[in-house]
């Protein structure tokens, strides 16, 4: 198979990477990266200016063009004169600095570690060659277009291989790329205010613009807000988010996190989309008992699946929609008041879908995941169960992912439900499909065909066929249903076997597989006997 410019681009980075772990190696990486974006939109600019006869060096003719300003010791032309000099590293870290005074919105955000003893001025001048051999060219879109989108593209991907890197901690600030992808097409994210409160490298909200764009919409018809608590994730969704020109202005960081210091308290978002830490004990639950946002039950201090439950909820515009990852033992729990408030959930008829997740999609924990969707202004009184357990394929021995089919099929039985339950919504209407910005002008063909793809998927989804429950895979159960079993939200019990599971006999196989055993001791014992009969001749 042919590597994509970002895979060959990350292999080469990383063998230069030698004795420097990946935690500390993807802010050198990916702040370069970051220098090399706003550079080139800078100098796209620049050239325009200086064309017209205007100032160059004044700042708000960048301004109006939502470029940032780049001070002439950061552009990466003297960046790249001067790599292969020995003060390299404090070069950077001085045109870091620079670049945080000339813009505020950045202030606090860009790495300043280049001059650190262990990574020496070889590597640094190695990984800037990389970068500045980079082919921004293309047809369409214009220069400063195709640097975003390759840059872009490269910073995302560069995310998720330092998270696969890192293992369990790289879980911490990346949630699996296809798992964002199928939240975002379940829930179309079209118009309207999007929020995610534990908000990590912002990854759904780069996917939430992805999907706009790919059905010829604004981004301006979206407003992110978000919020983090690491200040170091809180840095790389600020890089992320500016190298895709998305408005990060509501994304903020605060050490006390979203519970004990809500930084966007009269939030009401159209939609709420999430990730956050699964099974958190330590989120001060002893402090918040008498929180306002507890109107189902006040959740356990020593677990803050529900609060997050609930905080979602409260943060929900009166027809907002909710799409987030929890434990799969939220679905079943009873400890504390757990139980309680997941029955006052679902007699409220607020929880629109559950979906069980295959295992060993996340890179930081074990944990059995599930998707909840919850509705505010939900009229029909079903609950979609979806278990999607068997989807997904293996990428390595300790990693999953959901394919494009996997999403296809998952999102548009969603959206065939919410059509046949809520057919004067017209939820189907709006077509899912999935299409990258491209890479660069030697991928087009690629992603050309990528695009053909998604517009298939498209006239599927417009198309869809009436919803009907399958055996092993979706069911749609009412509410009486779920009180009936104690009001747990497993989709196992709810879509029963597949239909070849369900006609498994038993005792037939096991009457099989007991005869072919017996018959493989037999021939053990005889091959036995003959090399106790060759080894007594050898004897002779």
């Amino acid at each position: 198979m042919t590597q994509t410019l970002a895979q060959t681009l990350f292999k080469s980075a990383d063998k230069l990477r030698k004795n420097i772990d990946a935690a500390e190696y993807k802010h050198i990486v990916l702040g370069l990266v970051f220098l090399k974006y706003i550079s080139d939109s800078f100098q796209a600019i620049f050239e325009r200016v200086q064309n017209d006869g205007g100032d160059t060096e004044d700042k708000d003719e960048y301004l109006a063009h939502n470029a940032f300003f780049v001070p002439p010791k950061a552009r990466w032309g003297y960046i790249m004169e001067n790599a292969k000099q020995s003060n390299i590293g404090s070069l950077l870290d001085a045109a870091m600095q620079t670049i945080e005074q000339e813009n505020p919105s950045l202030k606090g955000v860009l790495p300043k570690v280049y001059a650190k003893e262990n990574l020496d001025s070889i590597c640094l001048g190695g990984l800037i060659d990389l970068l500045s051999n980079l082919s921004l060219s293309g047809e369409g879109g214009g220069k400063t277009a195709q640097s975003s989108d390759i840059l872009g593209h490269i910073f995302e991907y560069f995310l998720g291989e330092f998270a696969l890197s890192e293992g369990k901690k790289g879980g911490q600030f990346y949630t699996p790329k296809s798992v964002v992808e199928l939240l975002i097409t379940m829930l179309e994210p079209y118009k309207g205010r999007v929020f995610d409160p534990c908000c990590g490298s912002g990854g759904m909200f780069v996917q939430s613009e992805l999907f706009v764009q790919s059905h010829q919409g604004s981004i301006d018809d979206i407003s992110i807000y978000g919020q983090e608590s690491n200040q170091t994730t809180w840095r790389l969704a600020k890089m992320n988010l500016a190298i895709r020109q998305i408005d990060s202005s509501q994304v903020k960081w605060n050490s006390e996190g979203s519970f004990l210091n809500d930084a966007h308290k009269d939030l009401k978002a159209d939609f709420v989309i999430a990730n956050p830490p699964f099974n958190d004990s330590d989120y001060s639950g002893e402090l918040l008992k008498q929180d306002g946002r507890w109107k189902f039950g006040i959740p356990p201090a020593t677990n803050a699946n529900y609060a997050w439950i609930q905080h979602f909820l409260y943060h929900l515009a009166p027809k907002g929609v909710a799409g987030f990852v929890l434990a799969k033992g939220s679905l079943t729990s009873n400890t504390a008041t757990e139980g309680e408030i997941r029955k006052n959930l679902i007699e409220s008829n607020l929880i629109d879908c559950i979906v069980n997740l295959p295992a060993k999609l996340f890179l930081n924990t074990q944990i059995p995941a599930s998707l909840w969707f919850i509705r505010r202004s939900k009229t029909n009184k079903e609950i979609l169960f979806i278990d999607a357990r068997n989807c997904g394929e293996l990428i390595n021995r300790k990693n999953r992912i959901l394919t494009h089919e996997d999403i296809q099929k998952i999102s548009q039985t969603y959206h065939a439900w919410r059509k046949a339950q809520n057919p004067q919504d017209g939820d189907s209407k709006n077509p899912v499909s999935h299409t990258d910005s491209p890479l660069c002008h030697a991928e087009a063909l690629a992603e050309e065909s990528q695009s053909i793809k998604s517009k298939q998927d498209s006239k599927s989804l417009e198309s869809l066929p009436p919803y009907s429950d399958i055996k092993g895979f979706c069911k749609s159960a009412s509410l009486q249903e779920v009180a009936a079993l104690g009001y747990t939200l497993t989709p196992g019990r709810f879509v029963g076997l597949e239909e070849n599971e369900q006609d498994f006999d038993f005792e037939a196989e096991f009457t099989r597989l007991k005869e072919e055993l017996q018959s493989q001791m037999q021939e053990e014992e005889a091959l036995n006997q003959r090399i106790l009969a060759n080894l007594a001749l050898v004897e002779k």
